[in-house]
């Protein structure tokens, strides 16, 4: 079987008249949203955003991974990481634990695969061990979101996801695990009812799938 060649398009970075347009209708939705310019002023202002000693949980992100912000959470001590402490239990013997740590820190940070000008995001994931915590769970979410990932509708948002982010995905799970990624899980935010629980930091520059 060939794997897809992720389309081109949806790796050029939305400009600036379309990050404006799905600011503002994120903002009519109640989200927070601030635009940067770049990871580096991303991966400074959520050392702002996230207070420290809170239990944070970071979603699997190449955006986290690739900007720095994931290391800086799970590995400085500013924060009660939530990440290392559930790769080392032990999946069969401590689950309720498990689940209970993820579903609902204080903070949770990751990206999105898609997010709409139309004012709504959209998370793919194989496990949805991420989900709870940014359905709901989680006290406050943070989205880091590269310019790229801005889209018109959301049937775009879907069509990137099958065609560009899965096959990215793909490849990474199966050098780290040895298995591809699926689609299994889809979660589709379209508003914040609770003022000030969800930030996007929509970037000016492409990072990550």
């Amino acid at each position: 079987m060939t794997t897809p060649i992720p389309a081109t398009s949806f790796a050029d970075p939305a400009p600036a008249p379309r990050l404006e347009q799905a600011a503002a209708a994120l903002r009519s939705h109640g989200f927070t949203v601030e635009i940067l310019d770049d990871a580096a002023a991303a991966r400074a202002r959520i050392k702002d955003l996230i207070p420290e000693g809170a239990s944070v949980f970071t979603g699997a992100s190449e955006t986290l991974r690739l900007s720095g912000i994931d290391e800086d959470i799970n590995t400085s001590g500013r924060y009660q990481a939530i990440r290392p402490r559930v790769l080392a239990m032990d999946r069969a013997t401590e689950a309720a634990g498990f689940r209970r740590l993820i579903a609902s820190p204080d903070v949770e940070v990751g990206s999105v695969a898609a997010v709409t000008e139309t004012g709504s995001l959209v998370i793919a994931s194989a496990s949805g061990s991420q989900l709870p915590g940014y359905a709901g769970g989680a006290a406050r979410a943070i989205w880091i979101v590269g310019a790229q990932k801005v889209v018109p509708d959301l049937d775009t948002a879907l069509r990137r996801v099958e065609d560009h982010c899965l096959p990215l995905e793909s490849a990474r799970a199966q050098v780290a695990y040895g298995q591809p990624s699926a689609v299994n899980r889809l979660l589709i935010l379209n508003a914040e009812f609770q003022p000030g629980r969800g930030t996007v930091l929509l970037l000016r520059e492409a990072i990550g799938f």
